[in-house]
């Protein structure tokens, strides 16, 4: 809905394209200010231009504590209403091929990254009275298929967003989740172009195809407007019906 988040100031990390750039363009059309952030800033501007007035570029690698610090102090000038945790990396070699700082790393931007960006907003949060944090997790987080750095990191930042929604909602704030099913995103062209994946979604998702980018979008801005005030603690799956399927 246009303008229900007029006033409000939001920070959606991994903005730069695919799901975040989607996510920080439909915040900023709902009346939301936006920092996109991404460690490549000449990739954020090209994405602050295609969205309009309503985005600002915050480069900066989020599991780098100095950066984190930093930006955290230009966020205090004007405040933060909405965090919306969306990086994601992905390792998807097997197991045999992975050392323990594999996981180590993979764990430092997908779950401890989060968490930190989670405690940095609380004040900010808290200062302007209005606070909605929402982790972009994935089907993974309940289902599996190898992809074991990746799985365990979204299945742990799906318990820190219970735990938070817990902890934090004496303070007002929401934590929620969106679950990402299959999208055609940049990072994902060359499993979208494969008819065999695009076979396997047909028999395996009740819509029967892949997710759009932009379909994610819709479910964000919700879980961050007023709309979602009594909601806390809930991950909302977006998989074209993937988990429920069989």
């Amino acid at each position: 809905m246009s303008g229900q988040l007029d006033g409000r100031i939001a920070l959606v990390t991994g903005a730069a394209r695919g799901l975040g750039f989607e996510i920080a363009r439909r915040l900023a059309e709902d009346g939301a200010t936006v920092w996109l952030n991404g460690r490549d800033r000449a990739a954020l501007e090209v994405a602050a231009r295609r969205i309009g007035g309503g985005a600002r570029v915050l480069a900066f690698d989020i599991a780098d504590d100095a950066a984190t610090e930093a930006a955290f102090a230009t966020l205090a000038d004007g405040g933060l209403d909405i965090l919306v945790n969306n990086v994601g990396q992905r390792d998807r070699r097997p197991l045999v091929q992975l050392q323990r700082e594999d996981m180590a790393a993979l764990l430092a931007t997908n779950l401890v990254a989060p968490f930190d960006l989670a405690r940095r907003a609380l004040p900010l949060m808290q200062a302007r009275k209005y606070g909605r944090i929402v982790n972009i997790t994935s089907i993974a987080a309940d289902i599996a298929r190898g992809d074991v750095l990746y799985t365990a990191s979204k299945g742990g930042l799906a318990a820190l967003t219970r735990a938070l929604a817990a902890e934090l909602g004496i303070t007002g704030i929401t934590v929620n989740a969106v679950a990402p099913g299959y999208f055609a995103t940049e990072a994902n062209g060359e499993m979208a172009a494969d008819p065999d994946i695009a076979e396997h979604l047909s028999r395996r998702t009740s819509l029967g195809r892949w997710g759009e980018p932009e379909e994610i979008a819709g479910a964000v801005a919700f879980l961050a407007s007023p709309e979602a005030s009594y909601i806390t603690g809930h991950t909302l799956a977006v998989d074209g019906g993937y988990l429920t399927h069989f």
